[in-house]
């Protein structure tokens, strides 16, 4: 059974590992692993902003100004009162697109606003092949290439800056990531919003044009350098938020513009962008403004900070290693131990990846590995608690009927494999035999033949397993019983006695209960011997039963013979080992049919002076 059930194990461990790799390569449980890497980063958010301050166009600004969009010409003013003198911002980017014409004095007037300042970034859209929300397949060493750009009219775009605001929208609708840079058909590299305004402020971002984010594959190549992602570290509350139409009033103190960064986007509820959308959900809010999404990404750039990926390498072997490790661990130990163990290896393992990202802004994918180790751990366990459970079937089939229960129990409870065959194994043989039973049948009607034999082997049978021998087989009248066998006991010998003492103590209450019913008088006589035997489970595939045979069983089944009613005779190997604890009486050498030579017995008398009957060990 042992056997069988390891060939089912390596079988069944190889189809789990087998699917464990499926499922990492289709990426099935990337969601799971977004949810975990969002709470992370929501987690750790510092909240802590650098100098950036959003204009947004909100409901008060659109009660005040009207419809969106609104006439050009009132970005003119705007733009004077953000750069007044002495308090210029370092840069101002607008999330707005102004790709099409419109009134034409009004184009005119925005534009030689534009052409007196040298900080504002105006954006363009980069259209990509394909799904331009997604990302596709991209070389690890090229910029996404877009087949058009949608940016505004030449008129300002002769004025002003231009940064792409392209937005990277996971499988899972979750903006995680950005592209610092397109390039266009042309060969023309368009910087992100972010990216410009940062380089505006002065940011050092040598660093993000060499980064390469192994945490996204496509085709098994790396997103393109520039792809970075955002470490989401402020919410709309940590920045300073005013409304347009109060900054066009002049209700906002200048200096509040002074070196920052102004962003100016859409926060009212139904405005949308060129895109037809003006909110997203990322990893700290499931609907943030877009213009808070740009600011999350100036905020990066001015930290110089980055969130990177444990490579797959390494996700690939702490999932090896922790599918292997919980292969052994539940053969190894015991079920109680090895869950404990599984538990702490899982407390462990999402403990060091949470700790991971929390100190070193590393992320690390360890859902497959879990999922491994799970697996793992479940199915073998599983067999392993199948197995003990038919060992423990097949041991209580066995031995429950003839053998002491707390033997049972120590067998199942020390996983001791029971031999199916037969093995060499010093033991004590105990041979009885109710004598008197023949007239006593004659007298007995079938029932109560039966009743009165049950009464002795009860009383042989418990006093046998007090003293934790095992009972090989009632034969008639007589049995057959064995100790040492097939569990090792200490001091076999003496338990045997002690057990042959007891039971004739016992026949002289019964005895005498029958003498007085029946008339008739019963009695046993006992034959011990003691040396090495064959034990084993012995017969046939259609019955089989765990016995001794050999020399030694011979001989204490020719003692047993020799006896009269009610004596108890021993072989010397027997005498010897209990002297101690036993009166004995010399009964001189003897021959035993078999034998050539004649083998020295003693009668047991009683117990020796000062002696106790102890409890069995």
């Amino acid at each position: 059974m042992r056997e069988k059930i390891k060939r089912i194990a390596i079988v069944l461990n190889i189809v789990f590992l087998f699917a464990v790799f499926v499922v990492y390569q289709l990426r099935a449980l990337q969601t799971i692993d977004n949810v975990i890497f969002d709470s992370e980063m929501k987690r750790t958010a510092d909240h802590r902003a650098n100098d950036i301050v959003v204009v947004a166009i909100d409901d008060e600004s659109l009660q005040e100004l009207g419809r969106f969009p609104w006439d050009r010409a009132v970005y003119a003013p705007f733009l004077d009162m953000v750069n007044q003198p002495g308090y210029e911002p370092k840069a101002i980017g607008f999330d707005i697109v102004f790709n099409e014409e419109s009134d034409p004095d009004s184009d005119a007037a925005f534009a030689e606003a534009l052409a007196a300042y040298d900080n504002v970034i105006l954006p363009v859209v980069g259209v990509t092949e394909g799904d331009f929300n997604s990302v596709m397949t991209l070389h690890p060493d090229e910029y996404p290439q877009a087949v058009a750009i949608q940016g505004p009219i030449p008129a300002f775009a002769e004025n002003a800056r231009l940064a792409n605001i392209n937005r990277v929208v996971s499988t899972d609708s979750i903006i995680r990531q950005t592209w610092l840079k397109i390039a266009s058909e042309d060969g023309q590299v368009i910087p992100s919003l972010g990216y410009m305004a940062a380089q505006m402020a002065g940011a050092d971002l040598s660093k993000y044009d060499a980064l390469t984010d192994p945490g996204k594959r496509f085709d098994d190549k790396a997103v393109a350098k520039n792809t970075i992602t955002i470490d989401y570290q402020i919410v709309p509350e940590d920045l300073t938020t005013v409304p347009f139409s109060r900054v066009l009033n002049g209700d906002i103190d200048p200096s509040l513009f002074k070196d920052s960064i102004v962003l100016v986007g859409f926060t009212a509820v139904g405005l949308s962008d060129d895109s037809g959308q003006d909110t997203g959900a990322t990893p700290i809010s499931k609907h943030m403004s877009l213009v808070y999404v740009h600011a999350n990404i100036i905020n990066q750039l001015l930290n110089g900070t980055e969130v990177s990926y444990v490579p797959d390498w390494a996700t690939l072997i702490l999932t090896l290693l922790l599918f292997g490790s919980f292969i052994l661990v539940p053969w190894r130990l015991k079920n109680v131990y090895s869950i404990v163990l599984f538990l702490i290896a899982l407390a462990g393992v999402l403990c060091g990846q949470r700790l991971l990202y929390e100190s070193e802004q590393i992320h690390a994918n360890v859902v497959y590995a879990v999922l491994a180790m799970t697996l793992a751990y479940l199915l073998n366990v599983s067999l392993k608690s199948y197995l003990e459970s038919s060992q423990k079937s097949f041991v209580t089939r066995q031995f429950g009927r003839y053998i002491s229960p707390d033997l049972v129990k120590e067998i199942v409870s020390k996983d001791m494999d029971i031999e199916l065959g037969g093995n060499s194994k010093n033991i004590t043989v105990l041979f009885l035999d109710i004598r008197g039973f023949t007239p006593l049948s004659e007298k007995l009607t079938p029932p109560e033949l039966v009743d009165t034999l049950n009464t002795m082997f009860n009383m042989i049978t418990q006093t046998t397993l007090n003293n934790r021998g095992t009972i090989d087989k009632f034969i008639g009248d007589a049995a057959m019983i064995l100790f040492n066998a097939p569990l090792d006991v200490e001091e076999h010998e003496r338990l045997a006695v002690k057990t042959a003492y007891e039971i004739q103590q016992g026949m002289n209450v019964i005895r005498a209960q029958i003498e007085e019913k029946y008339g008739c008088e019963v009695n046993v006589g006992i034959g011990i011997n003691t040396g090495n035997v064959v034990v084993g489970n012995i017969g046939s595939y259609l019955r089989v039963d765990y016995t001794a045979i050999g020399d030694n069983v011979n001989i204490a089944a020719r003692i047993e013979s020799s006896t009269k009613p009610g004596q108890i005779m021993v072989s010397e190997a027997v005498y010897e080992k209990t002297k101690e604890h036993f009166d004995y009486e010399d009964a001189g050498e003897k021959m035993f049919k078999g034998k050539s030579l004649p083998i020295r017995i003693y009668e047991v008398k009683g117990l020796a002076e000062g002696t106790r009957l102890r409890a069995s060990s």
